[in-house]
């Protein structure tokens, strides 16, 4: 395993895509083999191929028999996560379900062939109940990194991602939690980085808005530490308005400095990650390709006006369906009940009509881009479901900021569906990075 991860990988008579960086990128921190956090990403699968940018996507296991491997744009990418592993009452044990059991060894295999980064992620929203169990002591500590250690290399997978939601902080609703998490976390991400294959891993987290909270239950002011030990943070700046809002609002906005409600942003976020010590070039900026439905009267959503107004009320008692793949109303892990998701994937959204094949407004749907939050609602009069989410000028104007303030790169959720090359290709010629492949010998 830890020859493979020193050693670039190499795949004979096949061609080699990858992503060039702009020639006039800025190389802050050199690369190293070592994995030892502060940018230097452990080498994986294609050390010095693509410079510092970072082009990641997390790929959802448990929709691989329905989104096969073959329909991922691996030319689009240089990393891509595997979600999800999940943490279980044993410390000595993360599961997977039995989709993502048969998936995984495929999606690294092909990660290989690709010369892409596979990076396996431990948590997610259902999957981080015990996280804090698990590193809670000394001894808990080191028979979780054991229990990481022994699933890298079963699957042979280039680093790990750490998804808990959240350390310090309830999510679900039934997480153990404890106001020591953040620090026994660090202490733990420390451990993890004195093991012989754990210093070799690429270590990653994905993180909220706002820093980890420390023992007096605030975002920590000093993170440096973090950044000493991980290689990168994936900023989930998404989910920041939904069904649980008073009104209407951007699922994932660029800016909220202009908004008539500052419910956080990638503006924000970024300043709040780099305020409190972690450098902005080991932060990725999560981007959604996908948005939040909302019911909307015509009254509300458009007035006596034909321009499509932003932040408008909704009907929360009638949440809208999403696409195919959106979630139905049951019961969580926690034995909580659930509403309907109301998720519209990129793809769905096209498929449902609100937008044509080539991302545009589709004929009879309303279309309204807030220039403060850089990012587009659609609205059909007929079914009145509004919907906010991302398309190709979002993209780019994400892809933009993220060259602006100088960060790794992005993070794409999820990176399945026939149409996301739309947003992929915008965010590319935004940062002016390309694909280019070559023939390998």
């Amino acid at each position: 395993m830890l020859l493979a991860l020193a050693l670039p990988r190499i795949v004979f008579g096949q061609p080699k895509c990858g992503l060039v960086p702009p020639t006039d990128a800025t190389v802050p921190n050199s690369k190293s083999s070592t994995g030892a956090g502060s940018g230097s990403s452990g080498s994986g699968s294609n050390s010095g191929d693509f410079g510092d940018v970072l082009a990641n996507g997390w790929y959802p296991g448990w929709l691989a028999d329905d989104n096969p491997l073959s329909n991922i744009s691996w030319s689009k990418y240089n990393t891509l996560t595997f979600a999800f592993a999940t943490t279980t009452s044993d410390v000595n044990t993360v599961a997977l379900d039995s989709v993502s059991q048969q998936a995984l060894p495929q999606f690294v295999t092909e990660a290989q062939e690709h010369n892409v980064t596979a990076i396996l992620s431990i948590g997610g929203w259902s999957g981080s109940m015990y996280f804090s169990n698990a590193i809670a002591t000394s001894q808990n500590r080191s028979a979780f990194v054991k229990t990481v250690v022994d699933i890298v290399n079963q699957y042979d997978v280039d680093g790990i991602e750490f998804d808990w939601e959240y350390p310090g902080k309830q999510g679900i609703g039934c997480n153990t939690i404890s106001s020591s998490d953040s620090e026994n976390f660090l202490s733990f991400l420390q451990e993890l980085r004195q093991d012989p294959t754990g210093s070799q891993l690429i270590l990653a987290a994905a993180v909220s808005i706002t820093p980890w909270v420390g023992s007096s239950g605030e975002p920590m002011t000093d993170v440096s530490a973090f950044a000493k030990v991980l290689d990168h943070i994936s900023i989930m700046n998404y989910d920041i308005w939904g069904s649980w809002s008073p009104t209407v609002g951007p699922n994932a906005p660029l800016n909220d400095s202009c908004a008539p409600v500052q419910d956080g942003s990638a503006v924000s976020a970024v300043k709040a990650w780099t305020s409190a010590g972690f450098p902005a070039d080991q932060i990725s900026l999560g981007l959604a390709a996908y948005g939040h439905s909302f019911d909307v009267t015509n009254s509300n959503a458009l007035g006596n006006s034909t321009a499509l107004k932003l932040y408008p009320a909704f009907n929360a008692g009638d949440q809208p369906h999403g696409d195919s793949q959106d979630a139905q109303a049951g019961t969580d892990e926690c034995g909580n009940s659930t509403p309907i998701g109301g998720i519209f994937n990129f793809w769905g959204l096209v498929d449902g009509g609100f937008l044509t094949t080539a991302g545009a407004a589709a004929s009879g749907i309303d279309y309204a881009f807030d220039n403060c939050s850089q990012t587009p609602f659609v609205y059909n009069p007929t079914s009145d479901v509004m919907v906010s989410f991302d398309d190709a000028t979002s993209f780019a104007a994400k892809g933009k900021f993220i060259n602006s303030m100088g960060l790794k790169g992005f993070s794409v959720w999820h990176i399945l569906g026939d149409y996301n090359d739309i947003l992929l290709d915008a965010l590319s010629d935004a940062m002016g990075i390309e694909t280019v492949c070559t023939s390998s010998s």
